[in-house]
């Protein structure tokens, strides 16, 4: 079981958002950490009983009907999540553009300064006054205030698990405003180009630092293992660039940019001198990050602090699952919304939690809900079981990030059309196959890795259906009179005429009715 993280304690402001309080006052366990709570008795618990007909499981999920109200409220601050994201994203291109729009001074030059100096001394990060940066912090205290409140209530959901992540690997704690820039806290925030999660990882780089990718799962937005690898490739960064400015900018854009940067600048080191040579959104990075640290660590003498309010805690456990279990299932088990499920385990692309051999997927839940997950748990994966079998559909069928399909260009597609077929962008496919335009010809053949769930093709029925049940290993089709291998490629999903004559050692174009082909590269 993945330690118990205390998500936040939840906070009713009279706007009625949410906010997350962490309790500091943590105990050690064997495998877990045990919550100090603050000081607030728990009365009147509301009981809940579920049940299933005859088969009935004696459960009572015990909850307060007041925390229950403000766990929907903390859900309406987690929604605001993705229009967070959109907005800082743009905040950066008007950062590198110099186009702030600045309507009031907020604070004095001369303050500005003395404050950044004090900032510089107590971090490593090299903070010095110029005239863009002090542009970026007013921008962000006046034009985009209401911004930076729902991210100052929000980052107590996230921080206490970003701190103890860069603690871990020896880093600096500022590093957990870098996730703000990146994905305004948004684990499912996914940018034009690709990249995914809190820390915003592309495909290839997450795959490099153990982030995997399937048709179920996208661990680049697993809030856990994903700052943990972004610790590690931000640790790589800073050996490779002993500067931390380089290496928040070699994080937006890659070594390679940074680096051409230096070149082009005539062999500079510092951030500021190679600024004008990097690609336009980094430039406006690294002053975006250093005005979010400066907003947050004066966050008070701004007027931005959260209000009084009534606390309840509020926390959460993970159980690794012992079969494919859905979001639904989940909700009707424990009574825990599927929006919370959603938001609890964000990893999870279509609600499914799949059992896959050499792989431990975990289930987080409000810590209340563990205790009679657990204790029912062969009766409950029993009752999954003949829940999912009693489908009349079934679920999508398990795809790896790494598999590979070779797709034959049929008439009247298009690149779009067929990155859509296999949730893939039109810029990977034509990464993948070196293409310059989206001109595409009937027969061309593709490589594609596909993202989006597929089904296994089906044979033909009769005779094939029949064949293919002799051995449920090997795929077969019984060549029928008429039949050509363009005919049969076009039957089979992914299947091309060369893949046809690989797998069956055919030279020629003739068949005789009644032979039998593989449609694998599998041994019959």
């Amino acid at each position: 079981m993945r330690g118990l993280i205390i998500m936040g304690v939840l906070l009713l402001t009279q706007a009625g958002m949410g906010q997350a309080q962490v309790t500091e006052d943590l105990v050690s366990g064997n495998d877990s950490i045990v919550p100090q709570f603050i000081d607030n008795p728990v009365k009147d618990l509301q009981e809940v009983t579920l049940s299933e007909g005859k088969d009935t499981l004696n459960r009572v999920l015990r909850d307060h009907p007041e925390a229950a109200k403000f766990d929907s409220l903390w859900l309406q601050e987690l929604r605001m999540f993705n229009q967070g994201f959109s907005e800082m994203y743009q905040e950066i291109q008007d950062v590198a553009a110099d186009s702030l729009n600045i309507k009031t001074d907020s604070i004095s030059t001369d303050l500005l300064k003395e404050r950044l100096r004090l900032l510089d001394e107590k971090t490593p990060f090299n903070i010095s006054y110029n005239p863009s940066l002090e542009r970026v912090i007013k921008h962000f205290l006046t034009n985009r205030r209401d911004l930076m409140q729902r991210m100052l209530s929000t980052s107590e959901y996230y921080f206490p698990l970003f701190e103890e992540t860069l603690d871990k690997y020896n880093l600096p704690l500022e590093l957990k405003y870098l996730s703000i820039v990146e994905s305004a806290l948004n684990p499912t925030a996914k940018s034009r180009v690709g990249a995914t999660g809190l820390w915003q990882f592309m495909y290839s780089t997450g795959r490099i630092y153990g982030l995997d990718v399937s048709s179920y799962v996208d661990e680049r937005s697993d809030p856990v293992l994903a700052t943990d690898a972004a610790s590690r490739y931000l640790a790589k960064l800073h050996d490779i660039f002993d500067d931390w400015d380089l290496a928040l900018a070699a994080y937006n854009s890659g070594p390679g940019n940074v680096n051409k940067a230096i070149r082009r600048s005539g062999g500079y080191q510092n951030y500021w001198s190679i600024r004008g040579f990097l690609p336009r959104e980094t430039a406006g990075y690294v002053p975006a990050f250093l005005a979010t640290m400066y907003v947050f660590e004066y966050a008070e003498e701004h007027g931005l602090k959260p209000a009084e309010s009534i606390r309840y805690a509020f926390e959460t456990d993970t159980v690794i699952v012992k079969g494919t279990i859905t979001f639904e299932q989940v909700t009707e088990i424990t009574g825990v919304p599927e929006e919370e499920l959603k938001i609890l385990n964000p990893s999870y692309k279509l609600g499914i939690i799949p059992k896959i051999a050499g792989k431990d997927y975990t289930l987080r839940l409000p810590s209340a809900s563990i205790g009679p997950f657990v204790s029912n748990e062969v009766a409950l994966y029993e009752k999954i079981r003949k829940d999912l079998e009693a489908r009349e559909k079934a679920l999508p069928k398990y795809v790896e990030s790494n598999d590979r399909i070779r797709y034959r260009v049929r008439s009247g597609d298009y690149l779009g059309k067929i990155a859509e077929r296999y949730g893939v962008g039109v810029s990977q496919i034509k990464r993948w196959n070196g293409l310059k335009s989206n001109m595409l010809r009937e027969g061309q053949r593709l490589t594609i890795y596909p993202r989006k769930p597929v089904t296994t093709p089906s044979a033909t029925p009769s005779k094939n259906t029949a064949a293919a049940s002799q051995n449920p290993d090997v795929k077969v089709h019984v060549v029928e009179k008429g039949d050509s291998l363009w005919t049969i490629s076009k039957k089979y999903q992914g299947i091309s005429v060369d893949n046809l004559r690989e797998w069956n050692g055919i030279r020629g174009s003739d068949l005789k009715p009644g032979t039998r082909l593989k449609l694998c590269s599998c041994s019959p």
